[in-house]
């Protein structure tokens, strides 16, 4: 709201505030007078035609009713207020001099018609479509946004005033995925005049097939000779898929397999049914397949299996206690050595430790030399 004051010479002034209002609502027009005289107020609507004279209404409009009339003020209501009501409305003070002063009513008109129109109903995965949301007669003009999710989409807007009211439209363009089946993409308005307009359209995709082939039985990972096997083809697609079929890849379908609908079964699997089979599904948007692979092992290979894994096991187990029982011979041989390492001597010098001086260590020695009895290597 916004207050505007004018003085007069003898210290008297207006006082008058602004007012906005959504259309259909009440606006409250209010001439306040400081240090009050008893001076007349009246109040004037934008033709400058009288509404309220003192607490008198010279105007035929009975939407403006009195609510507070004093010395010091004129307060009057306007109810059901419109876009014509919009303008200037005067305060007057019959004071001399007079004074006048203005206030202005704006008023909002909400968005009406918010819709969203898409140029195709149904769309097809990968395709781009394009949907538009028109916010039609709002004043001022709406503000668009469109959100899928919680994530914000970017879009054009497009913005047409016809008088005093506004018509927007905002052209999404959107690439849908399978995953957007389903989803709600929204349009939201933004506007002093509401809270919280939104309208919603929700995603036809169509796509083709997504299919698996699931594997009921046997249970155990190996398929051998003699075992049952039930395969299951899960289909899932847009519209759904109406044709289903099981084929053998390079070779032609045993003629024990059993196939029915999106099941097939072989009720004693043998090794000439080896091969890669086929579910294939399609639908008007197109066509997928899945692949198995079966593998018949012979009817022992379960258990050959388990007795070979033991054998591994045991070899390796004995492996081990070896290679430890070397490990700890080589720790104790090396030990044993480095605790009786010893000095090396010869008996070719016998006698010379005993000589009273060197003459007597050499003459020892050398006869020492004469006796090859002696002329022996010892480790002591």
């Amino acid at each position: 709201l916004y207050s505007s004051v004018i003085p007069s010479g003898d210290g008297q002034n207006l006082v008058t505030e602004d007012v906005t209002v959504v259309e259909g609502e009440v606006a409250t027009i209010s001439c306040k007078v400081r240090n009050s005289d008893d001076s007349v107020i009246q109040l004037l609507n934008p033709n400058r035609q009288t509404i309220y004279f003192r607490d008198f209404r010279p105007l035929k409009d009975s939407r403006f009713q009195l609510v507070n009339f004093s010395s010091s003020e004129l307060r009057v209501s306007l109810t059901n207020v419109s876009i014509s009501d919009e303008g200037r409305y005067f305060c007057q003070l019959y004071t001399d001099p007079p004074q006048e002063y203005y206030m202005t009513i704006t008023v909002l008109v909400p968005p009406r018609n918010l819709r969203i129109e898409s140029q195709k109903e149904t769309a097809v995965e990968g395709e781009e479509i394009e949907l538009n949301c028109t916010s039609m007669a709002s004043k001022p003009a709406t503000e668009i946004k469109w959100f899928k999710g919680s994530k914000e989409l970017h879009a054009d807007t497009e913005v047409e005033k016809w008088s005093d009211m506004y018509t927007v439209t905002s052209h999404l363009s959107l690439k849908v995925k399978r995953e957007d089946d389903g989803v709600p993409v929204v349009c939201q308005v933004d506007h002093p005049a509401v809270k919280d307009l939104q309208t919603k359209y929700y995603l036809d995709v169509m796509y083709k097939p997504e299919v698996q082939v699931l594997q009921n039985s046997p249970a155990q990972p190996l398929t051998r000779e003699g075992d049952l096997l039930d395969l299951l083809c899960q289909v899932k697609g847009k519209p759904e898929p109406t044709d289903v079929t099981w084929l053998r890849v390079d070779d032609e379908m045993p003629q024990h397999v059993i196939v029915s609908g999106s099941n097939l079964h072989i009720n004693s699997l043998n090794k000439s049914d080896n091969g890669t089979y086929r579910c294939e599904a399609s639908n008007e948007v197109g066509t997928a397949f899945s692949d198995y692979t079966l593998y018949v092992y012979d009817s022992r290979a379960g258990e050959e299996s388990t007795i070979t894994a033991v054998d591994h096991a045991v070899i390796g187990g004995v492996v081990a206690v070896v290679v430890f029982a070397m490990l700890c011979l080589l720790i104790i041989l090396g030990r044993y050595f480095a605790r009786h390492k010893g000095t090396y001597f010869t008996h070719e010098a016998k006698g010379a430790d005993d000589a009273a001086d060197a003459d007597t260590a050499i003459i020892n020695a050398e006869g020492g030399q004469n006796n090859s009895e002696e002329k022996k290597e010892y480790f002591i």
